[in-house]
């Protein structure tokens, strides 16, 4: 059975002191677990104050991007080396704010995942399509193409070990959230693709579901064959909700 994770990505929040508060609660209520994998994703600020409050527990942590230049003049660059050195396990790309906001081609994409890769972080690859896409009926055209940008630079073998997961953009932090039978079958589409070039890599791959996920509809999204678990936006901001999200992941192992 492939190892479920949910990973919240706390986007440009936080602050010292509500960080303390946050993590305590979350420390306290996500046990470690066989099977299951839990962790946040932080602003880069915060990385050492998190990797001191987390260290030893059942939570890892990880960073929101990850430049594709491992050293040199790319001022304001984080490299996945320097997430490294804060204990980093996760190293988000491809999130659809940055291909939206900040215009991560899918090209870009495809490098900095090529650079977390060579720090040895678990890359989260994001994909997903806008709702005018969804309208149009070219989800799956959209999901092909940003996912062979990594397939085609780096061959299937690439994904191993990594992560992938499914963001329909209209679902993110709108309230709007896929239903079960729309996130499952974008998330067999890809795991399709994936087993047409490698399919050991493809049966193995956690494929996250992003877009909206809550206590209330963890279970049933998780209940899905081809859901592994989530990429979590606000609902990993608030303890309680992270807790029960991750504890839905557990009864899916179980």
């Amino acid at each position: 059975m492939r190892i479920g994770h949910v990973v919240g990505n706390w986007k440009l929040n936080g602050s010292l002191s509500g960080n303390e508060t946050l993590l305590g609660s979350v420390k306290a209520a996500v046990p470690k677990a066989a099977g299951c994998r839990f962790g946040v994703c932080v602003p880069y600020p915060y990385l050492a104050q998190v990797k001191d409050l987390l260290a030893g527990s059942g939570v890892e942590w990880g960073g929101q991007d990850c430049s594709r230049f491992d050293k040199g003049a790319y001022t304001g660059e984080v490299s996945g080396a320097m997430l490294a050195e804060f204990g980093c396990t996760y190293a988000i790309v491809g999130h659809s704010e940055r291909r939206t906001i900040f215009g991560d081609t899918d090209g870009v994409v495809a490098e900095k995942f090529a650079a977390a890769r060579r720090a040895k972080l678990t890359a989260i690859l994001c994909v997903g399509e806008t709702l005018e896409e969804r309208e149009r009926g070219v989800t799956e055209e959209v999901l092909a193409r940003q996912l062979d940008a990594v397939l085609e630079n780096q061959g299937a073998a690439a994904l191993d070990g990594a992560l992938l997961a499914y963001e329909p953009v209209w679902a993110i932090g709108t309230g709007r959230t896929a239903t079960v039978a729309q996130a499952q079958a974008a998330h067999a589409f890809l795991r399709g693709r994936v087993a047409k070039k490698d399919a050991r890599v493809a049966e193995a791959l956690p494929i996250l579901y992003g877009g909206s996920v809550k206590a209330a509809n963890a279970a049933e999204l998780f209940a899905m064959p081809d859901v592994d678990g989530g990429l979590i936006g606000g609902a990993s901001l608030v303890a309680e909700e992270f807790a029960a999200i991750c504890q839905a992941a557990i009864a899916r192992k179980g």
